[in-house]
């Protein structure tokens, strides 16, 4: 069963309650203050990643985090632990890593005010959360998806490599440099390469005129 709940800002919550990120409050309670500390570990959801490196789908995700009960909500904060597979960006080969985030973030009661008071249409207020994404309660669950997916992402290398000092492949052949560190290319300067092709028949002129 999916569950449906429209928070005060009209936003459209939408999630599965058997989703292994979606976590249970309810041991926790609304009394401010209290504290739960929760560590599991749960399968990586599909499609976290970049194009050069990712968290593979069904992979563990070890999460180690702390639920705080607050007025407006539930704050959550700690740290997951991620596996990475990608490809260096150098010499192409693959990459296998893993990344630790920090994961912290408010969700919201369904009633986003506990006081009764809720910000009007239009409002600075209103307009100033409007601007921010929200993440909100349903019931006593929430789900961390949506954080963990942010997180893991806005941490990932755009150009990730197998090591730091990774030679690469060579620009011409593409040999691996690790491979032949001293590999080389003669390179002729384009200025002359003209004249080298037109001084070659005359050179070969010349020494059959010597042998004639």
């Amino acid at each position: 069963m999916i569950h449906r709940v429209r928070p005060w800002k009209a936003t459209l919550i939408t999630f599965d309650p058997r989703s292994p990120l979606v976590i249970d409050t309810r041991e926790l309670g609304r009394r401010a203050g209290s504290m739960h500390e929760v560590s599991l570990t749960v399968p990586a959801p599909t499609g976290i990643g970049i194009m050069s490196i990712g968290v593979p789908e069904g992979s563990e995700v070890e999460l180690d985090i702390r639920l705080e009960s607050v007025i407006e909500g539930v704050l959550v904060s700690g740290t997951a632990l991620v596996q990475l597979t990608g490809e260096c960006s150098r010499c192409l080969d693959q990459i296998s890593d893993e990344l630790e985030v920090d994961l912290q973030e408010l969700f919201r009661y369904e009633d986003a005010d506990t006081r009764g008071r809720r910000p009007s249409r239009g409002s600075p207020e209103n307009d100033a959360d409007e601007d921010d994404e929200q993440h909100s309660m349903v019931g006593d669950f929430f789900d961390l998806e949506p954080v963990l997916r942010d997180a893991v992402v806005l941490d990932l290398p755009l150009a990730p490599v197998c090591r730091d000092d990774c030679p690469g492949l060579c620009p011409q052949c593409g040999l691996r440099l690790e491979e032949d560190p001293d590999h080389l290319h003669d390179v002729i300067d384009p200025r002359w390469a003209a004249l080298g092709g037109a001084l070659e028949p005359i050179s070969q002129t010349d020494h059959d005129k010597e042998e004639g």
